[in-house]
């Protein structure tokens, strides 16, 4: 199965490996990369190559963010299984994004957001965690835009970018068929 989502101004797709240039493009900027746990900087080819050959799992998808009017790759932004060290039930996810720098400050993270929370209610997910790292509060207000509350917690994660690890501040959200959520889900 695989999951195609239009919002108002994105169409989010699953990574093809076909898509590795527009990857690349987007995310080999160090001031993107190091706001992501997972990723290396620098960034390379093989890397988004890899990336895109990832096998694609229907319950924790991951999309290609592009501009629906003309398919530009504006990030990546998806559901994962939480950390193994978090201890967290199985209805738990959590969500990642990165976003390009030409498209930081225009709401594109925020629209994908709404979307892939939508998306993570229809399969079942009950709970979604956030986090940023504390030199990134952008995120921190895409999370509070999206209804995710602060859960308290300060977490030193490994930043594969840094090499090395960086306090994040960790936020939740509980998934359910709120008015909000039941409009998308029915849609």
């Amino acid at each position: 199965m695989l999951v195609f989502h239009r919002s108002e101004r994105l169409l989010l797709r699953p990574v093809w490996p076909e898509d590795w240039r527009g990857v690349l493009a987007g995310i080999a900027d160090e001031g993107v990369v190091r706001n992501l746990a997972r990723a290396p900087w620098p960034y390379s080819e093989a890397d988004a190559r890899q990336f895109t050959a990832m096998p694609i799992d229907p319950f924790f998808p991951r999309f290609l963010m592009t501009r629906a009017r003309d398919a530009a790759v504006v990030g990546c932004i998806g559901i994962d299984p939480p950390p193994a060290e978090d201890g967290e039930d199985r209805g738990t996810v959590e969500l990642g994004y990165w976003v390009a720098r030409p498209f930081w400050g225009q709401g594109f993270a925020t629209e994908a957001g709404a979307a892939v929370l939508a998306i993570a209610a229809m399969l079942g997910h009950s709970r979604v965690l956030g986090s940023h790292f504390l030199d990134n509060p952008a995120s921190g207000a895409v999370l509070a835009k999206l209804g995710f509350e602060p859960t308290g917690r300060m977490l030193e994660r490994h930043s594969c970018a840094r090499g090395a690890k960086a306090t994040t501040v960790e936020y939740a959200r509980a998934l359910g068929l709120a008015s909000g959520e039941q409009a998308l889900v029915a849609a």
